[in-house]
Formats: C-alpha cells, structure tokens, sequence
C-alpha cells in the first residue's frame, strides 16, 4: 500500500515541474498557517498565483477537480489572505488547480475559483 502522504509530494513535485516549465516562479511549498495550507505559491507576470495540487488514481470517487470542496477552498483562501497580509500586501492575485490523474494526464486550471466577499 502505497502512502498517501508521499503521492502527496510526489504530485506536488510534479506540479511544480509542470508550472516551472511554463514560466511560473515558485515562492512557497506547502505554506501552512492555523487557516489552512496552499501547496504551491508561486509568481507570473508579477501576480500572486495561489495553486492546489489535487491527485486522483481513478474517477471512481470523482475527479481531482471534484475533490475541492467549498470548505477546501475556504481553508485555502484564507491561507492566501494571511501570505499576502505578511508578504505581498499589494499584489493581485489567483487560484488555480493543477490536477492529476492516474494515467499521467496534467490539467492546469487557471483561475479556478474566485474570493467572494
């Protein structure tokens, strides 16, 4: 039995890979606050690009976009809001998903969600 704490990092490192590739320059890995966690923060064109790493074998129990619940994005928004208090006050900023699936498919939503007031 594989851990899944390890596919965790593994899928992360994946990601980060994935996104460097594509011009993106990484900040944070795994920023943890009380709120909640953001896998990877990470810098485009001057904007803050807050990013969930989500990783799904099968479609058994729904995709890795499915698997983001209001209450996940709650925790991880919340997270941004104290990394931009603390680091970058003024920045803009986004939240984008990076999904990957059993088969070694990646899927890189941009602006996957939006803060509601």
């Amino acid at each position: 039995m594989t851990n899944p704490r390890a596919l965790g990092k593994q899928a992360e490192a994946v990601a980060l890979e994935f996104l460097r590739r594509r011009g993106l320059h990484c900040l944070w890995r795994n920023f943890s606050t009380r709120q909640g966690e953001i896998d990877l923060i990470m810098e485009e064109a001057g904007s803050i690009v807050f990013i969930e790493v989500r990783q799904r074998a099968t479609q058994r129990f729904g995709g890795a976009l499915e698997s983001i619940t209001a209450r996940k994005r709650h925790r991880v928004i919340a997270a941004a809001r104290y990394y931009l208090l603390i680091h970058a006050p003024n920045a803009a900023c986004r939240f984008d998903v990076v999904a990957l699936d059993g088969q070694g498919r990646i899927e890189w939503i941009r602006d996957a969600f939006q803060v509601t007031a």
